[in-house]
């Protein structure tokens, strides 16, 4: 590619019609002049061969994406941070870079997106062996095609009639291999406790021994039941992972049984998919996050999870769990923060999504989610936080409320405990954090 090529793949943002171009954040490393890779970056991921042998057209004005901002990080650096053949070892370059891509090459179709800027031309393109994609950002028009969530946190929480505190979750375990009775019989302890959604695990599928119609059917009765005796609403959360020609059935099945919102491995099922439940569905949809650490846990490589966040949201998921704060989920607090603001910030006319981080969670741990986040608008999503608690279920889940009592009323959890026995046998069971 000449010095002028380059220059093809290369606008200012006032140069673009904003409307019609996505911008795509990246950090790559490259061998030789950055400027020149990161134009074949943007050639390989749009355009190519930007014209026909013996023609003076050129495609890239119209169809080439554009690098806007180029910021070299660092130069000469001894190789690149993971190994690559061929090696390298001087004359790398790590840089940032925020190409505008024109919608128009792939339009409002998550498949023929995530194939531009996360495919072949992204991640083989020559001399930047080493990509992320840190975050991206659609202009009104684009998202204008999209229908988004159908309920969102304010949907949730008509449902729900729980306003002004956290959705408070809860999986129930153990989570493989208990019978449907067994299994419902944890729920509605739990609803009785405090839960306003009960939940398959992600793992948990429509399984010989846990058959998912006879689950909904024991959990949609114990919810009734659990709704009659509380006199709160309630939600059953029930997973209908799996192969996309059998998602439809199985939502019907379970919502004709009982289940009242259901929940879907988001990249494991593909998103498109989603897209096709959320068009048919009269329930809340609620994505989990298997698939996704192998994308975006590399800090240098791979797909930021944000990036994830805002293709869920934009599918049309009204809640959306993601590996919480604390060591266990190897996520860091700016990055879960980051997440859940991809969840609720302004994203043209789309419903924000309730934002769940998990991960790990009890009662002590609730006051530094809230904290951490700065809002009331996110679910809460302990596991054995509440069916391991000493007290069962109805304790577990007591005690998350009482926890929750106690950071609205501003006193300190131990205080409260001494005179709620359900927080204070979560204080010594699960410590003092």
């Amino acid at each position: 590619m000449t010095p002028a090529d380059c220059e093809g793949f290369f606008a200012t943002l006032d140069e673009l019609v904003a409307d019609d171009y996505i911008l795509l954040d990246y950090y790559l490393e490259c061998s030789g002049d950055p400027r020149e890779a990161v134009a074949h970056f943007c050639a390989e991921q749009s355009t190519a061969q930007w014209r026909r042998v013996g023609s003076d057209e050129d495609l890239r004005p119209r169809f080439g994406a554009r690098a806007v901002e180029l910021e070299v990080l660092e130069q000469d650096r001894p190789g690149f941070s993971y190994g690559v053949e061929p090696e390298v070892t001087e004359g790398v370059s790590a840089c940032r870079v925020r190409i505008a891509h024109p919608h128009r090459n792939f339009g409002p179709r998550i498949p023929n997106l995530l194939s531009a800027v996360c495919g072949e031309g992204t991640f083989f393109s020559p001399g930047a062996p080493v990509v992320k994609l840190l975050d991206i950002h659609f202009p009104a028009a684009y998202l204008a095609q999209f229908p988004g969530p159908k309920f969102g946190v304010q949907g949730l929480r008509e449902q729900l009639q729980a306003y002004d505190r956290p959705i408070f979750f809860g999986v129930i375990k153990p989570n493989i291999g208990l019978p449907p009775e067994a299994f419902s019989e944890l729920g509605y302890q739990g609803w009785l406790g405090g839960l306003d959604i009960a939940k398959d695990d992600e793992m948990l599928a429509d399984t010989d021994w846990c058959p998912l119609e006879r689950r909904a059917e024991l959990l949609g009765a114990a919810r009734r039941r659990a709704e009659a005796e509380t006199g709160t609403p309630k939600i059953y959360l029930a997973n209908v992972t799996d192969e996309v020609e059998n998602l439809i059935e199985l939502h019907d099945r379970a919502v004709a049984r009982g289940a009242n919102a259901l929940l879907v491995n988001a990249m494991p099922v593909g998103l498109s998919a989603v897209r096709m439940l959320r068009e048919h569905t009269q329930v809340p949809l609620v994505a989990h996050f298997p698939f996704i650490a192998p994308f975006s846990r590399m800090e240098r490589f791979g797909i930021h999870s944000r990036v994830f966040a805002k293709l869920q949201r934009l599918a049309g998921f009204d809640v959306v769990i993601m590996p919480g704060f604390g060591s266990r989920m190897f996520t860091s607090d700016d990055e879960v923060r980051a997440n859940a603001a991809a969840c609720l910030e302004p994203m043209g006319e789309l419903l924000p999504s309730l934002p769940v981080p998990g991960g790990s969670d009890n009662a002590l741990t609730l006051g530094g989610v809230h904290e951490k986040l700065g809002t009331v608008d996110f679910g809460f999503v302990p596991g054995r936080g509440v069916f391991g608690h000493p007290h069962g279920p109805r304790g577990g889940a007591a005690s998350i409320r009482q926890a929750w009592e106690a950071i609205a009323r501003g006193v300190p959890l131990l205080d409260y405990a001494a005179e709620h026995v359900e927080l204070r046998a979560a204080i010594d069971a699960f410590g003092t954090r």
